[in-house]
């Protein structure tokens, strides 16, 4: 096509990484609760909403970028554990459906306080000045945020990975989602280490929030578009699996970014069919295991 130059292409596949970053971080959340305890959370965009505009609100209370992204987490993950204690955690064994509706409704309930500290058109954000301007990736500048999210999503992945994979609790956590009763068995106070993770997930939702915040507008309806995302990348790397969410949510984000240099008007629509014709091929998605939930 005329105009679209090597370089360009180049640019537009780290741009998509950049976005894959971001869906990442959001179905990583998703699918380690949705694993972990089998609930399918419908308020997790309202966390990545929320985690958004803490972090402006922090910044400009502080004037600490640094601060402020790791204040949210904390605080938001701290807002994980009470909705999980108080409101998740009684609609265990009662079926998948409790936990989803109520999710569901938490998620406006989240949306509407955000309009009431904030009101209905958001905060305005911006570029942290240590991160603004372009860095020369050899075939073309790039925004220097933008690689900023491609690192820090890669951090937050390795952290976690490092978690699950190399500590106690993490391995009581592959064990819980695989067999609960076992680890009951074993003495291991279940709903201990579902709270856990349920304020891990929510964490992640609102540190993916408070980093995409100067990349787009913050406004009380921003998780709602990037929930419905961060279910298709769920789906198409394969409903509770972490390496799935990793995969998927970078190939979502290069198969969007190339779609919108090639036909706009058909980017949101990419991603659908993208998860359509994984579907197809693996009904339990890339990396989903056929007949297993968790």
């Amino acid at each position: 096509m005329e105009g679209i130059t090597p370089q360009l292409l180049a640019l537009q596949l780290v741009t998509g990484i950049a976005l894959g970053a971001v869906y990442a971080l959001l179905a990583i959340g998703l699918s380690l609760i949705f694993g972990m305890l089998t609930v399918v959370n419908f308020a997790h965009g309202a966390f990545f909403m929320v985690g958004a505009f803490l972090g402006v609100y922090f910044l400009q209370l502080t004037g600490n970028f640094w601060f402020s992204l790791a204040l949210v987490p904390l605080v938001v993950g701290t807002l994980g554990l009470a909705v999980e204690r108080v409101l998740v955690r009684p609609l265990y064994g009662r079926g998948i459906d409790y936990p989803l509706l109520l999710t569901f409704g938490l998620g406006y309930v989240l949306i509407d306080a955000m309009r009431f500290f904030f009101g209905i058109e958001g905060l305005p954000s911006s570029t942290p000045a240590a991160l603004r301007g372009a860095t020369d990736l050899g075939f073309g500048f790039f925004p220097t945020y933008r690689l900023f999210l491609i690192v820090a999503a890669a951090l937050v992945i390795g952290l976690l990975w490092l978690f699950i994979e190399k500590t106690r609790y993490g391995l009581i956590i592959r064990a819980g989602a695989r067999d609960p009763e076992i680890v009951r068995v074993l003495g291991i106070d279940v709903s201990r280490v579902w709270l856990l993770v349920f304020g891990i997930g929510t964490a992640i939702a609102g540190l993916s929030g408070a980093l995409a915040a100067p990349t787009r507008a913050v406004n009380p309806e921003m998780g709602i578009t990037l929930l419905a995302e961060s279910f298709v990348v769920t789906v198409v790397g394969g409903m509770g699996s972490l390496p799935g969410a990793v995969v998927a949510g970078l190939l979502v984000g290069v198969v969007f970014s190339m779609t919108s240099l090639f036909a706009p008007a058909y980017a949101e629509l990419s991603i659908f069919v993208l998860m359509a014709l994984v579907l197809l091929v693996r009904p339990q998605g890339l990396f989903g295991k056929a007949g297993h939930m968790g």
